[in-house]
């Protein structure tokens, strides 16, 4: 299975307090161990939100707003896609993580992906097809 896991953005994280050379120093140690076990598939950190942007998607209208999003309660400083065989895996990985936001309360959030079998008869087997060429070419141009 795959897994999203979420790390929550705190205070400093969204005031673009960045890491430590300790801190980059245990999560490199933490990814190097994640990628030799083969769960890691990706992750990055996010910058703050006040360099993103939204697009708000409603009845047939796109409406773009600027960051920061002060009206959020909860924000994303960074993630991690894992492949595990179920989620107590996942959470045995996430309880070895180091503290990503060290001197607040860091939270990690752990979300199944969906995969095709979630989608049952909807996904037919045209859009099967569609969806792994997809795949295939995302590989492809990782590769290239």
């Amino acid at each position: 299975m795959r897994v999203m896991v979420i790390v929550k953005a705190t205070k400093n994280s969204e005031a673009g307090v960045m890491p430590n050379e300790k801190l980059l120093a245990e999560m490199g140690k933490y990814n190097e161990e994640l990628v030799k076990a083969g769960v890691m598939l990706g992750g990055d950190g996010l910058k703050p939100s006040s360099k993103g942007k939204r697009v708000v998607l409603s009845a047939g209208k796109k409406t773009i707003v600027d960051g920061p999003f002060a009206e959020t309660k909860e924000l994303i400083a960074g993630y991690w896609l894992w492949q595990v065989k179920d989620m107590d895996e996942a959470l045995a990985w996430a309880r070895r993580c180091p503290e990503p936001m060290p001197g607040e309360e860091s939270i990690l959030e752990l979300r199944p992906v969906f995969e095709a079998e979630d989608f049952g008869a909807a996904l037919t087997p045209e859009l099967r097809v569609k969806e792994e060429t997809l795949r295939a070419e995302i590989d492809r141009q990782r590769k290239a």
